[in-house]
């Protein structure tokens, strides 16, 4: 009975193996025609494309933008000569008057016969129809439509039309391996079959029943096809349609697939069976004392102990070895665990100083190259300035001037000085030169900032809000603190304004983090899009207008709140507006100045303003 019973788990195990099988091989062929079809999606994608480019250099060629006929025809013929996959080439004016064909048109084609025409001009852009009729070929057709434009010109002088022989679109996937019986399905939007590999003159134009949208539909799914076949489909959407590809491999592949493997596990199981009871029967009386001691030792090693088990008496030698392979075996993972775990160990502090290294490197390349550049610039355009602001003052000292007269030096004046600041940030930007640094409560950097803008805030009906909850200093310098806020700040106010906002407002938010304090600044502007982010802190990139800004604001404050160990970041918030930050490491009281230092003891504040005018992204 006791030998019977043992029978019972072979025969459960063998079933759960086969039908575990069945299930794997069923999930293989289905991710085969996933892949497939992307594959093929792909291979479309990039058709399509090539018409794309195809159509692009027709449109510019001077024949078809001055919509000469006979040489739009001859040109058209050359191409479609090269063109196995397209019906007709067409070229209409703005009333859907043919000025161009490759195949010669039997009959006048009115606008109702090119109703695409109308599309195009009304959209000012390229189209594809739904599935129609060649009006010059007969045949079933998707037609791709492209404006034309003449040279110089915006306005759209004609319509550019590619017509897709749908019957030949297999061509397309026949180099793509497939299982014998295995079908390639193009659908569009309503379902309606647009290629098909197999029999595609029987199925194109007829809807295969389902009202899904190819969004809409998932990306594996077992069905049976029009031909009564069931198969395993992939499905991918080309957006282009938007249409829908399919790919279909029959189940009788997973089938086929699967009797090599039964055959397999069956032997296997057979083998097993009749093994075990041939050792079960002639050593259970041998191991069964010993079996306990070597279990035990086995349970240690699998519960994570990987000491050396003890060594116990045991019945016979291949007990005796056994034990003696477990216990060398527990000493060989106990070191190569060690080994292991000092090398991931080792391997992470490497991969953590290598990125470090990588960042500060390309950086500080940056960094060097645009330095040069600047101070240059800088040094070169300074002289200069100072000749014209000097010019300015002795023409304004002058008696006798008119109004209009001290108004345009006024004006000179105002811009000299404007360019003048800009240089000062440019110098500093090249400098990257930090000041000397103290204790420094950012409250009160809070408060030198409001100060300074709150009357063009209030001037904007800007509201301003402030939330601290913490009382820690960091270790800086407080003009460069001072000017990396007030950046934060006149970037939120001018993101407000840039939208013709009449109210906005701005948060400035303080609080610990850790061992680290954080300041923020919201503002509900339009926030920063997504193709800007990785851009923000580079220098000279910015989105105002020229004139506005030079793009140096955040990249300087990149630089003074790395110089501290701080990070410097930008997120969005719940107003749909942007969020900058920046975080520095809480004083630390026995970080203070050296003796004698007394420049570091106080915080800078000598001033309202940084030592450098900010300049905003």
């Amino acid at each position: 009975m006791a030998t019977c019973g043992l029978l019972i788990p072979f025969a459960l195990a063998a079933i759960w193996s086969a039908n575990r099988t069945r299930v794997e091989r069923e999930e293989e062929v289905e991710q085969q025609a996933e892949s497939v079809a992307h594959t093929s999606a792909a291979y479309l994608n990039e058709y399509l494309s090539g018409l794309d480019s195809m159509a692009s250099a027709l449109t510019r060629h001077p024949a078809v933008m001055t919509l000469d006929r006979a040489s739009s025809d001859r040109l058209f013929a050359d191409v479609l000569s090269g063109q196995p996959l397209l019906l007709n080439i067409v070229l209409t004016d703005r009333n859907a008057v043919v000025k161009g064909t490759g195949l010669p048109v039997r009959v006048e084609l009115g606008p109702k016969a090119l109703s695409y025409v109308q599309a195009v001009l009304s959209s000012g852009k390229a189209l594809i129809s739904e599935l129609t009729t060649g009006q010059v070929s007969g045949k079933p057709t998707v037609v791709l439509a492209y404006p034309v434009r003449q040279e110089g010109r915006s306005d759209v002088v004609g319509v550019l039309a590619l017509g897709i022989n749908l019957t030949e679109m297999q061509t397309l996937f026949r180099d793509i391996p497939l299982p014998e019986g295995s079908v390639v399905t193009l659908t569009d939007a309503k379902s309606r079959v647009l290629a098909r590999s197999r029999d595609a003159d029987l199925y194109i134009g007829k809807a295969l029943g389902t009202t899904a949208l190819p969004k809409d539909v998932p990306g594996r799914r077992v069905m049976t096809g029009p031909d009564g076949v069931p198969r395993f489909y992939g499905n991918a959407v080309i957006g282009r349609g938007p249409w829908l590809l399919s790919v279909g491999i029959p189940t009788s592949v997973a089938v086929s697939r699967l009797a090599p493997l039964f055959l397999r596990n069956i032997i296997i199981s057979s083998v097993g069976i009749v093994a075990v009871l041939l050792l079960s029967l002639g050593l259970s009386t041998l191991i069964g004392r010993g079996i306990s001691g070597v279990r035990d030792a086995v349970q240690r090693i699998a519960d994570g102990d990987l000491s050396p088990p003890v060594r116990t008496p045991v019945p016979n030698l291949e007990l005796a070895q056994l034990q003696n392979a477990f216990i060398t075996m527990a000493a060989n993972l106990r070191e190569t665990q060690e080994k292991l775990d000092r090398q991931f160990e080792q391997e992470r502090k490497v991969r953590e100083t290598l990125q470090s290294l990588q960042r500060q490197v390309v950086r500080q390349e940056r960094l060097a190259a645009v330095g040069v550049l600047v101070s240059g610039v800088a040094h070169e355009l300074n002289n200069p300035l100072q000749a014209i602001l000097g010019t300015a003052e002795l023409l304004e000292r002058r008696g006798g001037l008119s109004d209009d007269a001290l108004e345009e030096i006024a004006f000179v004046k105002t811009q000299a000085g404007r360019a003048r600041e800009i240089i000062r940030n440019l110098s500093r930007f090249s400098s990257q030169q930090s000041g000397p640094p103290a204790l420094v409560d950012l409250r009160d950097v809070i408060g030198e900032v409001v100060q300074l803008r709150r009357r063009d805030l209030d001037a904007g009906t800007i509201a301003l809000d402030i939330e601290t909850s913490t009382t820690r200093t960091v270790y800086a310098n407080f003009t460069e603190l001072e000017q990396v806020m007030l950046n934060f700040v006149i970037n939120a106010q001018q993101s407000i304004e840039a939208v013709g906002r009449t109210k906005g407002r701005i948060l400035i938010r303080l609080f610990d983090v850790g061992k680290r304090v954080r300041l923020e600044v919201h503002d509900d502007g339009p926030g920063v899009t997504p193709e800007d982010e990785p851009k923000l802190f580079q220098p000279f990139f910015t989105t105002k207008p020229v004139g506005k800004g030079t793009g140096l604001g955040l990249s300087v404050s990149y630089g003074i709140i790395e110089s501290y160990g701080g990070s410097i970041g930008h997120q969005g918030n719940q107003w749909g507006g942007a969020t900058f930050y920046f975080e520095l490491p809480a004083s630390d009281p026995a970080r203070l100045a050296p003796p004698g230092d007394t420049s570091a003891q106080t915080n800078d504040r000598s001033s309202l303003l940084p030592r450098s005018v900010p300049t905003n992204v």
